[in-house]
């Protein structure tokens, strides 16, 4: 006699959002907002149409729940699809600036100075990240500006362990070959401020 297999709660979430359980789709999107948004921010920085690029990613995957077979996570699966997402706004808007202007600094405000060099040093960051080719510069993004484990982003990009590796080693060296030009990027890859720069500000947590 063969065991019934109990479906996964990502499963049962998929298929209650499938039938148009319009509470569960609520369920799911406050649950994977903020590590969509997240994984957008990591590869394209601070960005005027980020909210746009998260409302696209779920449209996405709300329309393609029904090809979920709960092999990967839930979150895993729809990480993939941000990835996407990224990868066509990348492709879209090659060659023009990543980051918003940095907005004039107030006269009485003591950490704007510090604020401006950090968003200096970021514009220069992605500066270098948008001549890069596009999967170098999602593998850096998730596993050295997000730090996620190496296996972690692969199942994001899809890809394997060694070509994950690869493509961050690559980036890298990428990076390293554009500091030599930007003494800017060159003293932030130097006091190993990458990581903090690029860090995302909290979303707004907007309704679906």
């Amino acid at each position: 006699m063969t065991a019934e297999v109990t479906p996964s709660p990502d499963l049962k979430l998929a298929e209650r959002c499938t039938l148009g359980d319009r509470a569960a789709q609520r369920e799911l999107f406050q649950r994977e907002r903020r590590h969509v948004h997240a994984t957008l921010y990591r590869i394209l920085g601070s960005n005027q149409h980020m909210d746009d690029l998260l409302q696209e990613t779920f449209i996405a995957a709300f329309r393609a729940l029904p090809t979920f077979r709960g092999e990967a996570k839930l979150s895993t699966w729809i990480d993939r699809i941000a990835v996407r997402v990224a990868f066509s706004h990348i492709r879209a808007r090659r060659g023009q600036p990543s980051l918003e202007v940095v907005p004039e600094m107030a006269a009485d405000d003591a950490d704007a100075e510090e604020r401006a060099l950090a968003r200096e040093a970021a514009r220069h960051l992605y500066a270098a990240l948008d001549k890069m080719d596009e999967k170098l510069r999602v593998a850096f993004s998730l596993h050295v500006l997000d730090g996620r484990p190496l296996l972690e982003v692969a199942a994001a990009m899809d890809a394997t362990l060694v070509a994950t590796k690869t493509r961050v080693f690559r980036a890298r060296r990428a990076l390293e070959a554009a500091a030599r030009r930007d003494p800017v990027l060159a003293g932030m890859l130097g006091d190993g401020a990458a990581k903090t720069t690029a860090r995302a500000p909290e979303e707004d947590g907007g309704a679906l």
